[in-house]
């Protein structure tokens, strides 16, 4: 897959996860009768022996993986992130955070990018739910190739992760050979006025901002902080000693996700302006995704104005 190239991450996930079986057969794939949206159904035609469909019992599903943790194994667990985060924390927080056991959660169709299914299935709470419990670690890709980086190293890290994906394609923004680090951002766009950190599908909406800014004589450092937990204090603080000014973009309420993380760190470390672009104070609603990033102001357009006005305060 070329730069720039638009591919689907679910799809890279299926791909990885079918890879990493064939050389370690401990890999063992859980759903809750969704695979065919999770792509996981690709797992089960390769090794049907190691894939097993828990039905609508999202509770049970993730009460499956950590027994089957507990006994060795490394457990991969996909759903919709609304249902593995909602109906499933009380499980992810005592059998599988708790004892920090060899979960990695990766679940699809997060955020209000789900579109036409509504506020029902739009999770945008999920990373506050994920982020707060102690032992879980929240990595949210913004393309195939990050994807496929992020699931080759969850599967040889020890403990719990909660990777989140989302339903429709993204632009290839990094090489194939990308290799997935921990607590590290990545600068994507060097700037000097104003830093924008994103992530997931907001990763390239905040590019396309930088190129607006440009533009008008603004420069603007892009960041992709794909690593939410941990967080990457020292690409934080650099920013705000080197810029004006602060945004944060997500797909995803404003309480609780990477707005709340970077501010945590601007807040201790060295105050500058910044603001927070997602969902405030709402829930989502029906409607073509392209149509719910322009209403819930999540588009390129919106991130650049945004800047504008925190620059000029």
């Amino acid at each position: 897959m070329t730069l720039g190239e638009v591919s689907s991450i679910r799809d890279a996930y299926s791909e990885t996860i079918v890879e990493l079986g064939k050389s370690n057969p401990n890999i063992i794939v859980l759903d809750a009768d969704l695979s065919f949206s999770t792509r996981t159904h690709r797992f089960k035609e390769a090794f049907p022996e190691r894939f097993f469909n828990l039905g609508i019992a999202e509770a049970d599903m993730m009460g499956t993986a950590a027994g089957l943790a507990s006994c060795g194994k490394t457990v991969f667990a996909s759903t919709f992130a609304v249902f593995a985060s909602g109906r499933a924390w009380d499980q992810i927080r005592l059998g599988i955070s708790y004892s920090k056991l060899n979960v990695k959660i990766v679940v699809s169709h997060s955020g209000i990018e789900v579109g036409e299914d509504g506020y029902s299935h739009q999770a945008i709470e999920d990373i506050a739910l994920m982020r707060v419990l102690p032992a879980m670690r929240v990595i949210v890709p913004c393309c195939a190739n990050q994807t496929k980086a992020v699931i080759r190293f969850v599967a040889r890290e020890e403990g719990p992760f909660y990777v989140r994906l989302i339903k429709h394609s993204l632009p290839i923004i990094y090489p194939e050979n990308l290799e997935f680090k921990l607590g590290q951002a990545i600068t994507l766009k060097e700037g000097k006025d104003i830093a924008i950190g994103a992530i997931g599908s907001m990763v390239s909406r905040a590019m396309k901002a930088q190129e607006i800014l440009k533009a008008k004589g603004i420069s603007a450092r892009v960041i992709d902080f794909a690593s939410v937990k941990p967080i990457d204090v020292s690409a934080i603080k650099q920013a705000c000693d080197e810029t004006r000014g602060f945004i944060t973009c997500e797909d995803h309420t404003t309480v609780g996700g990477l707005g709340d993380a970077v501010a945590q760190v601007i807040l201790s470390h060295h105050p500058i302006p910044h603001s927070r672009i997602g969902i405030q104070g709402t829930f989502g609603e029906s409607g073509a995704s392209r149509d719910l990033y322009e209403k819930y102001g999540l588009t390129a357009n919106h991130i650049s104005a945004k800047a504008e006005k925190l620059l000029n305060c």
